[in-house]
């Protein structure tokens, strides 16, 4: 290039790099100024939480009813169930002698499964002694619980139960048939009979847990993970216009890894998933949902 041409294009040139210098973003537009942390937002969204009373209790038999022999000093001649068996209404169980001769049948004056007996052939039966057989009527069965006195208020006959037996494989309906009406006096527990629905063989004695519905309360659910406990109370981190603010909330209810917002959020705030110490009011944040970062 001749020196008259390179004197032309000197202007330029000078204008070009005093440009860059003035705005550097300008030099290299690939980085981009930082935005602060990635976070995973959610929105608070409405919802109901059960009120919940947990029971711990056994398993025992609603009705048990024994069968003895009307008559004293007959004696067993043949027997036709057992402990275990399922049997029915007016069933024959078991055949006594009679001592002038002839016979005497002992009836199931009520269907359900037979829990314990006696009868052995050749046994005297006793109208006052060991019963012969002992039945579980119509196969009802209860849990039967106790519950601190604060929770005694809060059951009341009819309302809804799910229990687990340990053993019994699987979950199973109940319903709340009676509350006692006093607590214990040393422990202040008091006791709450849940009935067990459904034609179930259950084992008495068995370890069961219930969980009573005593109502329910609707409003704004948010994960556990978003909610910060510290000395400063109970706060929930949102994201608005990228960046961190922080809510004081008061929290209800919890189920099923949410908890409910009784105060402080709107439906719709973008809650941060999983709340952290790090991140502090003011603080830049980018939110994704889902992996996708969302545009404020």
């Amino acid at each position: 290039m001749s020196r008259l041409a390179l004197a032309r294009k000197l202007p330029a040139l000078l204008l070009a790099a005093n440009s860059l210098a003035a705005h550097p973003a300008l030099a290299d537009t690939t980085e981009a100024a930082p935005k602060g942390a990635a976070v995973t937002v959610m929105k608070a969204v409405k919802s109901c939480f059960n009120n919940i009373v947990e029971v711990s209790g056994t398993v025992i038999a609603r009705d048990e009813q024994a069968i003895r022999p009307e008559r004293p000093g007959l004696k067993v001649a043949e027997v036709m169930a057992d402990a275990g068996d399922t049997v029915q209404a007016g069933q024959v169980l078991a055949r006594l002698s009679l001592p002038e001769g002839g016979s005497l049948n002992v009836q199931a004056p009520v269907g359900g499964v037979i829990s314990a007996s006696t009868a052995t052939v050749g046994a005297i039966a006793s109208g006052r002694g060991e019963a012969l057989f002992n039945i579980i009527a119509r196969s009802e069965f209860d849990l039967v619980g106790m519950v601190p006195v604060e929770d005694v208020g809060r059951l009341a006959p009819n309302q809804s139960a799910d229990i687990r037996i340990v053993g019994a494989g699987g979950d199973f309906q109940g319903v709340v048939r009676r509350v006692a009406p006093t607590v214990e006096s040393n422990s202040q527990l008091g006791q709450v009979f849940i009935g067990i629905l459904g034609n179930t063989r259950l084992l008495v004695n068995s370890s069961g847990r219930a969980l009573i519905r005593t109502g329910q309360s609707c409003g704004l659910a948010v994960p556990l993970t978003a909610v910060l406990y510290s000395n400063a109370g109970t706060v929930v981190q949102v994201v608005r216009r990228d960046r961190i603010e922080t809510k004081r909330v008061e929290v209800g209810l919890m189920s099923g890894g949410n908890v409910e917002i009784r105060e402080g959020l709107s439906e719709g705030d973008d809650v941060v998933a999983r709340a952290g110490a790090l991140l502090r009011e003011g603080d830049p944040v980018r939110p994704f949902v889902n992996g996708a970062e969302v545009k404020q």
